[in-house]
């Protein structure tokens, strides 16, 4: 009886409660768990004769998994003690913060923001490499004509979980490792301002993750990524699948953006104003309130599927009344802002990275704000130039083609920026900027090949070819992730106490880079020639095209295998880095590595920008 008294006073002492007993491990055990209990009751209880059976027990199926693997997580032990009346105490709260836990609070709901961001890293590099794999299966398939490696239904579910994986990995490429890692050091806070959403928003997406892979396994989507009505009512249960995961998924977006809005407005440190915010805080935040704006569109479009297939709606079934053109709407109305959402804050780190490797003041710091809040407001009034050849509401097709070709506006000041900021500086030619460069010169092929998409006429050659496909590769690969990549190298030290290596990361560098090249403008070449999109075949005319593109894509692969080895091989044996490795004087780089639990023993008081390198220049 003593020692279970004196076992229960520790625990009480040491805090965390079930907690203790509760991680990733039992997080799969439970969405398991609950996944088959609710498909064993609906199963058992719904009528088998109804049309809309497989699809109604699949949705409670996908149900149970959400809510078994939030309770095998602990994402519900807060609200449970609340209802309850025994809220947190303060040793619950640092246990949750991962206090003395050492590396095994990477496997747990961690309300640290900086195990956050570290646990992100891990999360976006399993998405890529899901949507590389399959990447690879697709290009496999395309290598010369009439091949069979898969059929053509097979290679379409490729294609559309390919497309939603890539989308889903760079959207938090950037915003969730260092929007959760720095953007509060960065502001002088002591942590995210909803610590227990935050750890939500990334166990979300990892419930979210294995919805969307598990589409795969239960028969494949076979419309393509953007999953078009009425086709999707029509579907397998991968739909429905599917469909839950966007819906979690933007659960996920919503609460990590309310929280990094809400952290940036209200926990700033004394005399961080919003004119002395670092760029990337700035790049984050409007990033986060652009997908607010965006995601619920996505969200409600994949709701309206599930009820138009579990309950017999007819939002999108015309013998009901219903119209594919409402999905269609609504899915570019996120699925063009959606670009920024994943852009900006790539943008944003390169801002910084630019300033610190070239030792000056970010070059029109206020430009810059303007250029990216500009992007964001124009992006949500272009979204029919997806529809340019589909023949919806045609008298609009002049408008949406100015709104289309006036968003180059604001780009092109950004792009400005990044360039007057690294002119005639003392460039620091390190892995991080590296990429910075690799970034440049592909975004101005991405933007260049985009201005011909947005003329009409010109739109309606090239729509249905792989031109497009090259295009948004250009933006998503080309630039996205290399903006992603350069944030990696620039802020690895912090998280680690050590550079990432140098050598393997050159290699990875120019194996990526020179892939890039080599597949994208292999299918520029191809969709010149008139090749389609989305086809498992095509004819001999596209055949040197496509093997050279195949050929490409092994390089991106090669590379990125090289830099993930490089990533694992630096975090316990890379040069040793010191806690201010680049000299940069933002916030992040002036506490000690790794940063203690709250950050900061004192408030910082803020009196200049992070941007002040104008001294060391001169002496240069």
């Amino acid at each position: 009886m003593t020692t279970t008294l004196e076992h229960t006073q520790q625990a009480a002492t040491e805090g965390g409660g079930l907690a203790r007993k509760q991680n990733f491990v039992t997080a799969l055990i439970g969405g398991v768990v609950f996944a088959w209990l609710a498909w064993f009751l609906a199963h058992h209880f719904l009528d088998a004769s109804s049309r809309n059976y497989s699809d109604l027990v699949t949705t409670a199926l996908t149900f149970g998994w959400m809510f078994g693997f939030w309770l095998g997580i602990g994402a519900l032990n807060g609200p449970a003690r609340w209802l309850i009346g025994a809220d947190h105490t303060r040793a619950d709260d640092l246990y949750y913060a991962g206090e003395n836990q050492g590396r095994a609070r990477y496997w747990k709901y961690c309300t640290d923001h900086k195990v956050v961001g570290v646990q992100y890293i891990v999360m976006t590099a399993v998405l890529l490499g899901a949507g590389g794999i399959l990447a690879m299966a697709i290009r496999t398939e395309l290598i010369v004509p009439g091949n069979h490696f898969v059929n053509q239904q097979v290679y379409n579910g490729f294609v559309a979980v390919h497309g939603m994986l890539m989308i889903l990995a760079l959207i938090v490429a950037v915003a969730g490792p260092w929007a959760n890692f720095v953007v509060p050091i960065m502001c002088g806070a002591r942590d995210m301002a909803f610590p227990r959403l935050n750890a939500l928003s990334l166990w979300t997406l990892v419930s979210a993750a294995g919805l969307l892979l598990s589409v795969l396994a239960v028969g494949s989507l076979t419309m393509g990524w953007v999953v078009l009505a009425p086709i999707a009512d029509q579907a397998g249960v991968g739909m429905d699948f599917f469909a839950m995961a966007i819906i979690v998924f933007t659960v996920s977006t919503t609460v990590a953006g309310i929280n990094t809005i809400c952290t940036v407005m209200t926990m700033r440190t004394k005399g961080m104003t919003l004119a002395r915010l670092p760029i990337f805080v700035w790049a984050s935040m409007i990033a986060a309130a652009l997908g607010l704006y965006a995601f619920p569109f996505f969200s409600l479009v994949e709701a309206q599927t599930l009820l138009d297939r579990t309950v017999s709606t007819s939002f999108f079934v015309a013998d009901g009344g219903g119209t594919g053109w409402l999905q269609a709407n609504l899915f570019w109305l996120m699925g063009h802002p959606e670009v920024y959402v994943i852009l900006l804050p790539a943008v944003g780190a390169l801002f910084e990275i630019a300033s610190v490797m070239s030792r000056k003041p970010v070059f029109s710091y206020r430009t810059a704000i303007a250029g990216m809040t500009g992007l964001a407001g124009l992006s949500i009034l272009v979204w029919a130039h997806h529809m340019f050849t589909t023949g919806w509401a045609p008298t609009l097709g002049g408008p949406f083609m100015l709104t289309t070709e006036l968003i180059s506006i604001p780009t092109g000041l950004f792009f400005l920026v990044i360039i007057g900021t690294i002119w005639r500086g003392n460039i620091w030619m390190k892995l991080p900027t590296v990429w910075l460069f690799g970034f440049i010169f592909n975004f101005i092929i991405a933007g260049i090949t985009g201005i011909y998409l947005s003329d009409i006429p010109i739109d309606n050659q090239f729509h249905g070819t792989v031109f497009v496909t090259a295009h948004f590769h250009y933006v998503f690969v080309g630039s996205v992730l290399f903006g992603a990549l350069a944030a990696l190298c620039f802020w690895y030290p912090k998280v680690t106490g050590r550079f990432l290596d140098e050598t393997m990361g050159r290699i990875s560098f120019w194996l990526v880079f020179l892939g890039v090249q080599v597949t994208f403008l292999s299918m520029f070449v191809a969709g010149f020639k008139g090749m389609p999109r989305r086809y498992s075949s095509y004819s001999m005319i596209f055949e040197h095209a496509n093997f050279v593109s195949t050929m490409g894509a092994y390089m991106i692969m090669s590379g990125m295998l090289v830099l993930l080895g490089a990533v694992v091989r630096s975090w316990n044996h890379g040069v040793p880095s010191g806690p201010n490795p680049w000299q940069a004087n933002s916030l992040e780089w002036l506490v000690p590595t790794p940063p203690p639990l709250e950050n900061f023993d004192v408030l910082p008081v803020i009196t200049e920008d992070p941007y002040n390198y104008q001294e060391e220049l001169v002496r240069a």
